[in-house]
C-alpha cells in the first residue's frame, strides 16, 4: 500500500488537497469517491522531497505523535496500524504526509528507526536511536512514553520561558522607542529654548544635548550598523574555529556560563538514562548524548569522556573528569554505576539538574520584569531632571 497525494471538489464545489493511502492510483480515486469527494488529481506521494524537506516537526508536533504512538502500542496495535491511526488524528497536511510516509516505509519491510531515518529532519539522531533500542529489546511503548515525557518537559520549559518573555520585550521595544523619539524630535525643541537665551546650561543637560544630537544625526546609521555586524557575527559563526572560541567566551561568562553548563548537562544526561534503560550500548549511548550537546567545547570533553570509558575507565570518573558534572551528579553516577542502577541515578541527577535550572529561570525571569522597569525609569528619569534643571536656574536668576 503506497501514499498519494490528492486534489477533489468536495460536494459544497470547494477544492480540497490532501493525501490518502490506497493500493493503486485507481484505488485511490475509488477511496475518494466513496467519501463524496469528485478526484481532478491524483499522484504518488514523492518521498524524496519529504525526505528532503527543512521544515522540522516542532516540539509540540513530535510530542503530540510520539504520546499517541505509545498509546496505541501499549493497547497492542501493530506499529503499521498505530502509525496509520496516528496519521489520521493529524490535521496538518505537512505532518499527515511525514507519517504516511514513514508508514510506507514500514510496510515495505522496514523497521520503525530506519523508516524514521528516511526524514532526520523530523526525527532527531536521540529519537531515532531511541526507537530502534526500543524495537531490538521488545520495549517500544515504554521507550516511546519516556520521549514523550522527556520532550513534552522541554516544550513546557520552551512555553513557560517564551510567555514570561513577551511582557518585559513589549516593554523594553516600546521604552526604547519612546525614548528615541523624545530624544531625537521633543527633545531639541525644549532645549532650543535655553540655548537661544545665552544661558549657561548644566553638564546633565549639555549631557542630554549631546546624544539627543548624536541620536537624530546618527541614531539610524547606528541601528543599521549593528544590525550588519549581528548578521555578520551570525553568520561567522559558521567557521567551526570562530565557534569554538564563542563557546569558549560562553563558558567564562558569569550567570550564562552556569546556564550554559546546567542546560547541555542536563541535556546529556537525560539522553544518556533513555538510551541506556532502552538498552543502547554504553558508547553508543555516550556517543549520541554529546552529540546533542550545543556547546562545542563541552561536546569535546564527553567525546574526550567516552574515549577514556572505551580505554577502561570508569563512566562515573570518566564524566567527572570533564569538569562540566556537579559533585551531586558525579555521585549519584558512580553510585548508580556499582549499584547496577546507572540509568535511574541517570535519571535522578538529570531532574536535579532540570530542578536548578527551571529555578534559574524562574529568578531571572522574575527580577528580568522589574530590572526593566528600573532601567527605563532611570532613563526617562534622566531626561526630565536635564530638562527641568535649566528652569530651575533661571528661576533662581529671577529671584
Amino acid at each position: 500500500m503506497g501514499a498519494y497525494q490528492y486534489q477533489a471538489l468536495k460536494k459544497s464545489g470547494s477544492t480540497t488537497k490532501g493525501v490518502i493511502e490506497a493500493d493503486s492510483e485507481r484505488h485511490a480515486r475509488q477511496l475518494l469517491r466513496e467519501q463524496g469527494m469528485v478526484p481532478t488529481q491524483v499522484n504518488t506521494l514523492k518521498k524524496v522531497n519529504l525526505s528532503k524537506h527543512k521544515n522540522k516537526l516542532s516540539t509540540q508536533e513530535l510530542s503530540l505523535f510520539t504520546r499517541q504512538l505509545a498509546t496505541l502500542l501499549a493497547a497492542g496495535i501493530p506499529v503499521e496500524e498505530s502509525l496509520g491511526g496516528v496519521g489520521e488524528q493529524t490535521e496538518k497536511d505537512k505532518t499527515r504526509q511525514l507519517i504516511i510516509g514513514v508508514r510506507s516505509k514500514v510496510l515495505e519491510g522496514y523497521a520503525l528507526a530506519q523508516a524514521m531515518a528516511e526524514y532526520p529532519h523530523a526525527f532527531p539522531e536521540l529519537y531515532r536511536a531511541t526507537v530502534g533500542a526500543g524495537e531490538q529489546t521488545g520495549r517500544l511503548d515504554i521507550v516511546l512514553e519516556k520521549l514523550a515525557d522527556y520532550t513534552e518537559n522541554q516544550q513546557q520549559t520552551r512555553q513557560k520561558i517564551q510567555q514570561a518573555l513577551i511582557y518585559p520585550s513589549l516593554m523594553v521595544i516600546v521604552s526604547a522607542s519612546i525614548i528615541s523619539f523624545l530624544l531625537a524630535f521633543v527633545v531639541p525643541k525644549i532645549i532650543e529654548v535655553f540655548t537661544t537665551s545665552g544661558q549657561s546650561l548644566p553638564s546633565m543637560t549639555q549631557v542630554l544635548i549631546n546624544i539627543s544630537e548624536f541620536t537624530k544625526s546618527y541614531g539610524l546609521y547606528v541601528l543599521a550598523g549593528l544590525i550588519v555586524l549581528l548578521l555578520a557575527f551570525k553568520k561567522s559563526l559558521s567557521n567551526p574555529h570562530v565557534l569554538m572560541g564563542w563557546h569558549r567566551i560562553i563558558l567564562k561568562l558569569p550567570v550564562v556560563s552556569y546556564l550554559s553548563r546546567s542546560i547541555n548537562v542536563a541535556r546529556y544526561i537525560h539522553t544518556f538514562s533513555i538510551l541506556f534503560a532502552a538498552g543502547v550500548s554504553v558508547l553508543e549511548t555516550m556517543r549520541v548524548s554529546a552529540s546533542l550537546v550545543s556547546n562545542l567545547v563541552m561536546r569535546n570533553a564527553f567525546d574526550t569522556a567516552a574515549t577514556r570509558v572505551k580505554e577502561g575507565t570508569a563512566i562515573g570518573q570518566a564524566l567527572k573528569e570533564t569538569t562540566f558534572l556537579g559533585p551531586m551528579a558525579v555521585h549519584l553516577i558512580a553510585s548508580g554505576e556499582k549499584s547496577g542502577q546507572l540509568a535511574a541515578m541517570m535519571e535522578r541527577a538529570a531532574m536535579h539538574l532540570d530542578n536548578e535550572v527551571k529555578r534559574m529561570i524562574d529568578t531571572a525571569l522574575t527580577l528580568l520584569e522589574p530590572m526593566v522597569i528600573l532601567f527605563m525609569g532611570a532613563v526617562v528619569l534622566f531626561i526630565v531632571l536635564a530638562t527641568l534643571l535649566p528652569i530651575f536656574s533661571m528661576e533662581q536668576l529671577v529671584t
